[in-house]
């Protein structure tokens, strides 16, 4: 059996601080559950000194988490470790991380102390808190820009007093994976009881090679790894740790160590902790981003089709997300198009394919991004049709009043035919706007998601509307573009109507064709 490395995750802590505003109470214990069904080894849920509200959220956390082992964090005071205490009595196994600044620059321009001060405050910190759990993590700050002498010293020092976890900090983000793989190799050189302890680290992000040095201490010796989920944290971030845990799993004959991590629920907490911090994922983040299991070039497309580690390292399902993405643009090939026409259910004799990767690719040149019902609507729907919309928006006014009800009404030409409908809406004009469409077209349509971005600076500021929505088990995407942000969303609506309406057609047209 290989060697674990334990996960220690900082999303509630280090990672909120990152944040624009603080997390509830019941957000923070959402998360603590999401990271517990994970399988994290220690969570570290908050800094219970610095305010009531973090006192409250680590008390609540530890009264509900069996699985995982609660962590707080104290600076090498008095007061900081017994209030740590005190907010984790409720956990039958607690973690207390003291941590001090070890460093030149920090013992002289922080602390205003000398290295002899800060052996004898460490000593001080590491007794108190033995007197509430034999479970101590002492974290070096700015380890990686304290003398490789001093630091020898403290290790030895806090490892002698019983400390169990040594956590080695890259507190800037401003070591490389080979200064921070010496440093680890030193430490296990030259402290002589270093077997008594866990060597951690804890990178930060600042030159972009948090998950890389975690890796090298990882080689080092190092067996725990402290992050956050997303990266998310102070200034440029923690170490990702779904980075570094999927690191391991894939390159486990490299490695040779293993963790505890139910990997199937990486995907769902990533997700988890990115809404309910508000802080979205970068599509091309590693893992859990949006295109990281996505395919463009027509190229990889056809080989993802013909075995999937042509171009995979990383199963999708083996993060616990079930599909894989071939997005179809300009770049996409024939297998990409065959691929999503299978996906829905037609045969290769059902269409031309020739005829339908022509169409495509116009259509994809023009539109950017093609979907499974834009497809259809090539393959069966001939191109004078195609080129026509059957809804367009001939007119709207909406009247709104804050904490009242919103009226709109519109004029929508439904082929030759105009209708007026209005409706009214305690949600706001969009949604009046959307109810009274609905009423028109008389389609079950369940909107799933609406997003607004700003596309340019100042008045003269587009706002460019993206819906998603859901109709009859399909979903329908749909982008509206104007200065007025209602009336852009009102066109990304009729957009996804049409998109509709094509996708009826096909349906009845394949249907005649069957009747045939």
């Amino acid at each position: 059996m290989n060697p674990k490395v334990m996960i220690f995750d900082t999303t509630l802590r280090d990672g909120e601080q990152a944040l624009q505003a603080s997390l509830s109470v019941k957000q923070k214990l959402q998360i603590a559950f999401s990271l517990e069904k994970c399988g994290i080894d220690i969570i570290e849920v908050g800094f219970p000194i610095s305010s009531p509200g973090d006192f409250k959220s680590v008390q609540t956390i530890s009264k509900n988490i069996k699985n995982s082992r609660i962590c707080s964090l104290a600076r090498c005071i008095t007061k900081d470790i017994d209030i740590a205490a005190e907010a984790m009595s409720f956990s039958n196994s607690f973690r207390i991380h003291i941590f001090l600044a070890t460093s030149t620059l920090h013992m002289k321009s922080k602390l205003k102390k000398d290295f002899n001060e800060i052996l004898e405050m460490a000593t001080l910190s590491v007794k108190r808190a033995l007197k509430y759990t034999d479970d101590i993590e002492f974290s070096c700050e700015d380890a990686s820009r304290t003398t490789m002498d001093n630091l020898c010293r403290i290790v030895e020092k806090v490892i002698d007093l019983g400390v169990k976890t040594v956590n080695i900090p890259d507190t800037v983000g401003y070591t490389t994976p080979n200064e921070i793989s010496s440093i680890i190799k030193n430490l296990f050189e030259r402290v002589p009881n270093i077997d008594k302890s866990i060597i951690s680290v804890h990178c930060h992000n600042d030159l972009g090679m948090a998950v890389g040095n975690s890796i090298s201490a990882i080689q080092a010796g190092a067996r725990q790894i402290e992050g956050t989920i997303n990266g998310i944290g102070e200034r440029a971030g923690n170490t990702a740790l779904e980075e570094v845990i999927m690191a391991i799993k894939i390159r486990e004959n490299i490695l040779n160590v293993s963790t505890n991590i139910k990997h199937k629920e990486i995907y769902r907490t990533s997700q988890i902790i990115s809404q309910i911090c508000n802080v979205p994922i970068p599509s091309n983040k590693a893992i859990v981003g949006s295109n990281a299991f996505s395919h463009s070039s027509g190229i990889h497309q056809d080989g993802v089709l013909k075995n999937r580690k042509n171009y995979e390292i990383i199963s999708p399902s083996s993060i616990g997300l079930k599909e894989m993405k071939l997005n179809l643009t300009s770049r996409s090939g024939r297998a990409a198009v065959k691929h999503h026409m299978n996906e829905m259910g037609y045969k290769e004799t059902d269409y031309d394919i020739n005829e339908l990767y022509a169409s495509f690719l116009k259509l994809a040149d023009k539109k950017g991004q093609v979907f499974d019902y834009d497809l259809e609507a090539l393959a069966f729907i001939n191109k004078q049709q195609e080129e026509l919309e059957h809804f367009s928006l001939n007119f709207f006014s909406v009247q709104s009043i804050s904490n009242g009800l919103s009226t709109a009404s519109v004029q929508l030409l439904c082929g030759k035919k105009i209708y007026t409908e209005s409706s009214t809406s305690s949600n706001g004009p969009v949604n009046a706007i959307y109810q009274a469409l609905n009423r028109i077209t008389h389609f079950p349509i369940i909107l799933q998601k609406f997003q607004l971005v700003a596309k340019g600076k100042g008045k003269d500021a587009l706002g460019q509307v993206d819906i998603l929505v859901e109709y009859k088990k399909r979903k329908f995407h749909g982008v509206g573009l104007a200065t007025d942000i209602i009336e852009a969303s009102a066109q990304a609506m009729v957009n996804v109507l049409n998109h509709i309406w094509k996708a009826n057609k096909v349906n009845e047209k394949i249907q005649n064709l069957k009747k045939k």
